[in-house]
């Protein structure tokens, strides 16, 4: 029970202390309770100074058994040294072992995105569809442009509120990660969509029920959840045959499209909200791909 409690005791600390975002925290919570639970059954009766370098290296050795991927087991063991940090602070309890263990070396990935063609017959398909004055597809319309335009992650767009929105000076104020909020440019075809779309939301959310505060509601009225979006956002993928595609995809977009016309490395860093320069520079090795690609089927020595 002790062991649990001190978990709760961290989670809370990191919550209302360290001001982290709610994703991070559940997130940290699970591998912390998967740790506890390996304790359990390697140790039988054990507290958080019992814990050994093979104790930790066992937990890894069954997170890659049940298949979990490299980078998931790379959080999940940066989540009991944080903890052990935490523990070391207030209860001083020992840290050395959970620095012994290595973390897992990652999988180079490059970011799935819409080249410019796909990006196209994209937008050339949701205009067709709000065509009309309905609000649902003027609403998914509204939700393409502002992803491609701004660049934001799929929480902060399910999260905004009208209040966020500066339609006469063209910027929008986004809750980040770690809830830090910042301020970014919304493109004029963006501007214009969302307005299209807020004349029609109004006499929705207005009903009984309804979110009078959210951005992008339902057809009933109530908030846009992350689920929701990813839904109507893997639909018009599927139309247009762009396979493989998530929502994050329209971020990763925003920024190798921005990075391909030029665009200063720093200023598409403060743009997504990355803490670390070095996240960012991920966009410009699929700018080198892409012109390796290029030169590959055009040099005739190649």
């Amino acid at each position: 029970m002790a062991v649990r409690n001190e978990v709760t005791e961290y989670l809370a600390h990191l919550e209302k202390e360290r001001d982290v975002s709610p994703h991070t925290v559940k997130a940290y919570g699970r591998d912390l309770d998967a740790f506890t639970e390996f304790c359990d059954r390697h140790y039988g009766s054990w507290n958080w100074r019992t814990v050994d370098r093979l104790g930790i290296r066992g937990f890894l050795g069954e997170l890659q058994r049940r298949g979990l991927s490299k980078r998931s087991a790379a959080r999940a063991l940066s989540a009991v040294r944080s903890f052990y940090r935490f523990l070391q602070e207030h209860h001083g309890v020992p840290n050395n072992l959970a620095r012994a263990a290595r973390i897992p070396k990652l999988d180079k990935r490059l970011p799935n995105y819409l080249d410019r063609e796909q990006t196209q017959r994209l937008f050339d398909l949701a205009e067709q569809r709000a065509g009309g004055d309905e609000m649902i597809p003027t609403r998914d319309l509204a939700i393409l442009e502002l992803f491609y335009s701004t660049g934001i992650r799929l929480s902060e767009l399910s999260g905004m509120n009208l209040d966020d929105l500066d339609l006469l000076s063209d910027q929008l104020k986004v809750r980040g990660k770690g809830r830090k909020e910042r301020i970014v440019p919304v493109g004029s075809r963006a501007v214009l969509a969302l307005r299209r779309y807020l004349n029609l939301r109004e006499p929705v959310a207005g009903r009984s029920g309804g979110d009078r505060r959210a951005v992008f509601v339902s057809s009933r009225g109530k908030r846009l959840g992350p689920r929701g979006i990813q839904r109507i956002v893997h639909h018009l993928f599927d139309s247009i045959g762009a396979d493989g595609l998530r929502v994050h995809s329209l971020r990763h977009t925003f920024a190798t499209h921005m990075l391909d016309a030029g665009a200063d490395l720093r200023a598409v860093q403060e743009l997504l909200g990355h803490a670390s320069l070095s996240t960012t520079q991920v966009y410009t090795h699929t700018s080198v791909e892409r012109l390796k690609k290029v030169y590959n089927q055009a040099h005739p020595r190649a």
